[in-house]
């Protein structure tokens, strides 16, 4: 994803010229008189090497005479200004000469666009590409609680449910509040944070605190309060993101960790299976269903409807997406609390760790068996790693990359 913008100027009367045909990896002061007519800035998806789309939408809209004096094109880490000479828009040959210069000099830069990890901010999200291409969108703007939407894996196949973002054929729509992959719970401080029902608080985005693009990886990290039906602030949160671009594409990995923050009161995770660090797949890679051709396996070697309730340190839910079979892995890191953790993994597709539900999966007595408290003034952490790969859990060596993923979170 690319930004662009345009300044056009209805007359010659720029205050300095602006240097031709220069290419610069900062954004370059301009100034202008007061007569600059107008500045256009929009958003458009890019392919990895071509421009022109983006170049046609820059350049058009200029009144009938007015000038195009700059264009600039802004990447998610390598901001570049194409300063223009001054050409007439109602001039074809002018506009084709520049439009092919700025072509010229922006695909010379593509391949500094189009390697590693772009994350561009939009308004009510952020559009995250990997090696040039869409991995997922992060929306935390006039929603339940932030989530990451689609989710592109190996062969380029989107691995979550569309609904209830978008419908398309053959979805259940089913639990509303299964938004493709997010971080919730149905008891904290006794209100529900896991359901979209009237009497459900929200988790309320409060800021980001980096958003960095780069070659191996990009880091989103964002601040969020949890705020109750009743408008009381029960909790607060950080998490962070990283997405790792692999020289492989046979696989993707993106790591997310979140750490809760009690207040001035203790802060209290309730025993229920509704929660907790969660996805919602594809139609097709569900267990069952009128299209699901799905399986599920743990750490422990239990397999499909018996994974759920059951304690293991990853958990893989593999099946079909169009003629691919890919499959997810949710890594639950050694130092979480109780590790390993149990897993809200479900054969309609819903699929979770949740560290808090013991007295549902082990159908226990005591509703309170599962109960964690962080102190007032306390917090606690946990790390997860998604780990997305082509074929079934042997294919793709899940428990060969679990152990991968110890070693190199060890002390962190």
């Amino acid at each position: 994803m690319f930004q662009f913008q345009s300044t056009f100027t209805s007359n010659p009367g720029l205050e300095e010229w602006l240097s031709p045909h220069s290419l610069s990896g900062n954004h370059c002061a301009k100034r202008t008189s007061p007569n600059q007519a107008r500045l256009k800035t929009g958003n458009v998806r890019i392919p990895a090497g071509d421009f022109s789309p983006a170049l046609k939408a820059a350049s058009d809209g200029g009144a009938p005479g007015s000038e195009l004096t700059s264009l600039e094109l802004l990447a998610p880490s390598f901001p570049l200004t194409i300063l223009a000479p001054r050409f007439k828009l109602n001039s074809a040959m002018s506009r084709n000469l520049f439009l092919g210069l700025i072509s010229y000099l922006a695909i010379s830069a593509s391949d500094v666009f189009g390697q590693g990890v772009q994350i561009t901010e939009l308004p009510d999200r952020l559009h995250v590409e990997i090696n040039g291409r869409l991995f997922t969108e992060y929306f935390f703007k006039n929603v339940p609680r932030p989530f990451c939407y689609p989710l592109i894996g190996p062969g380029e196949v989107a691995m979550t449910r569309n609904w209830p973002m978008k419908s398309v054929p053959d979805e259940e729509h089913d639990h509303p509040h299964h938004r493709s992959v997010w971080f919730s719970h149905g008891s904290v401080n006794g209100h529900d944070f896991w359901s979209e029902t009237k009497s459900a608080g929200k988790i309320v985005h409060d800021g980001f605190i980096e958003v960095k693009s780069g070659k191996e990886s990009g880091t989103i990290k964002t601040r969020n309060k949890w705020v109750a039906v009743d408008g009381t602030l029960v909790c607060t949160d950080q998490e962070t993101l990283r997405i790792n671009q692999t020289d492989n594409d046979k696989e993707r990995l993106f790591d997310f960790e979140i750490t809760l923050q009690a207040s001035d009161k203790d802060l209290v995770f309730g025993d229920t299976k509704e929660g907790t660090m969660a996805s919602r797949l594809a139609e097709t890679m569900r267990l069952k269903g009128k299209v699901g051709h799905g399986h599920i396996v743990n750490s422990e070697g239990v397999r499909d409807g018996a994974t759920w309730g059951k304690r293991a340190k990853w958990c893989d839910y593999y099946g079909p997406v169009g003629d691919k079979i890919v499959g997810m892995a949710i890594f639950d890191h050694p130092e979480n609390p109780r590790h390993p953790t149990w897993w809200h993994v479900r054969d309609y597709g819903l699929f979770a760790a949740n560290p808090f539900g013991r007295h549902d999966f082990e159908s226990l007595p005591d509703k309170s068996a599962g109960n964690l408290t962080v102190p007032a003034g306390k917090s606690v952490t946990f790390r997860y790693r998604f780990y997305l790969h082509a074929g079934n859990e042997q294919e793709g060596k899940v428990a060969d990359k679990y152990q991968e993923y110890v070693k190199s979170s060890a002390g962190k």
